[in-house]
């Protein structure tokens, strides 16, 4: 087919481009900005655009279909002649539904741990030597790729998150995939720009369920009442099965599971991971791995990049790096840390990077998130608040939501790597959590202060 993607540069565009070029489809795109490491990886495979910014000229009636990408605006001038041809237009998730209909779609959705949950599957799968097809939200550890297409595979595994399809469809990308089999980790309200309200956002998963083909399976988090209730009273003739946070314990600075072989040390650790093991296992085994083979392989499981990654450890203290920013996210995080080190000082430091931590009404989600560490930072840019459009937060506001005490809260990278350079570091684990960069901070000298 010919295909033309409209906003290339995307992580999930870029990748979706790529396989469909390595099956010889004939693909082109444009892109008003692209970005490392898409930039790279088109250009080796002679993708890459030859000037940023949207040629209409490159929409022809030769073209079999149009993959819109959510960068893109709704008066963007390709759409608009695509439209104005009656071309066959495709959101991201529409396509790639199109081009598993004859898979078993294995989805796995939630508020949090869906990325984890989806790259211990597909780290047993390979352990295994299992096939299959694959679409992962984040780049995953020992995985050279986050969007696996073949013809053989019998089943596509596919991480399937609640933000807008495109820019003309904003149902949520998990509603398009109609799965076989499903899984949802739980229900913690975000994206407040898309879902005003809690309601609104529970009403999407509730619409997922719905999806879910007669007769599919669902795995679901028992312990997320909100959700429970959702699995309980849908009227989707589906099988159900609940998991819960399987017994364990830290040892040595090690998590144990306790299994029915006995006891196996992994190399992940904290309570909301043992629960999205718990998930992992029972869709791996509705996708043929038997238990035995799913320990088996999950003792070597290090996590998904940018999930609790260990990025610096000396005899008197450890950094992590975490993508944490919502809410539960961060406690959970932060809890997980300091369940795995109890005997160090816990300093975690947060960045309000995205649209709903920088909103002055949903902060209050935050309240108690950071109440497991011993001292606590806010980072937050004024810059980065007004590139967004949005009003000014005041420290006081800050404070208040996390009702912390002690709680520092800083607006500008300088003085951020000021405070941490007065710290001391002794019998001590730094947390960072945020899906931005602190500004910039630049974290290989925070390195050179242990």
């Amino acid at each position: 087919m010919k295909l033309h993607f409209i906003a290339i540069g995307g992580s999930a565009m870029h990748s979706l481009a790529l396989a469909l070029h390595e099956k010889q489809h004939s693909i082109t795109g444009s892109d008003d900005a692209i970005y490392e490491p898409s930039k790279s990886a088109l250009e080796n495979e002679g993708l890459l655009p030859n000037r940023n910014g949207w040629f209409p000229e490159k929409i022809t009636e030769e073209l079999d279909a149009v993959i819109l990408g959510m960068h893109a605006k709704k008066d963007n001038p390709e759409l608009e002649k695509a439209r104005e041809l009656n071309l066959k237009i495709y959101s991201y998730p529409e396509f790639l539904f199109e081009l598993s209909k004859e898979k078993t779609r294995v989805v796995i959705g939630g508020s949090h741990g869906k990325t984890t949950i989806t790259a211990m599957i597909l780290h047993v799968m390979h352990y295994h030597g299992r096939e299959i097809d694959y679409m992962l939200g984040a780049p995953v550890k020992g995985i050279d790729k986050t969007l696996r297409l073949s013809n053989e595979a019998d089943f596509i595994l596919i991480e399937g998150d609640e933000y807008p399809s495109s820019p003309i469809d904003l149902r949520p990308k998990f509603h398009l995939y109609q799965p076989n089999i499903a899984l949802l980790s739980g229900i913690a309200w975000d994206h407040i720009n898309v879902f005003p309200t809690f309601e609104h956002y529970v009403e999407q998963f509730q619409i997922f369920i719905s999806e879910i083909v007669k007769g599919g399976i669902l795995v679901y988090n028992e312990e997320d009442e909100t959700l429970k209730s959702l699995v309980e009273n849908t009227e989707n003739q589906i099988r159900k099965h609940p998991y819960h946070t399987p017994e364990y314990h830290v040892e040595d600075g090690s998590a144990i599971l306790e299994t029915t072989e006995g006891e196996m040390p992994l190399e992940i650790f904290g309570k909301h991971n043992m629960n999205n093991l718990a998930g992992a296992k029972w869709i791996s085994q509705h996708m043929g791995i038997d238990e035995d083979d799913f320990y088996e392989a999950i003792m070597e499981f290090e996590g998904a990049s940018r999930r609790l990654e260990k990025i610096f450890e000396s005899d008197s203290a450890v950094i992590f790096k975490d993508f944490a920013h919502s809410p539960s996210k961060v406690k959970a995080s932060t809890k997980a840390v300091k369940e795995q080190y109890p005997d160090r000082k816990i300093i975690a430091c947060l960045e309000l990077h995205t649209f709903s931590s920088l909103n002055a009404e949903f902060i209050e989600q935050y309240k108690n998130t950071l109440k497991e560490a011993d001292e606590t930072i806010v980072f937050y840019s004024p810059e980065a608040m007004a590139q967004k459009q949005m009003s000014s937060i005041s420290v006081k506001e800050i404070k208040n939501a996390f009702n912390e005490p002690g709680l520092e809260v800083i607006a500008s990278t300088s003085v951020l790597q000021e405070v941490l350079g007065a710290k001391d570091f002794k019998n001590t684990v730094l947390l960072f959590m945020s899906s931005g960069t602190f500004g910039g901070l630049d974290l290989e000298e925070v390195k050179q202060l242990f």
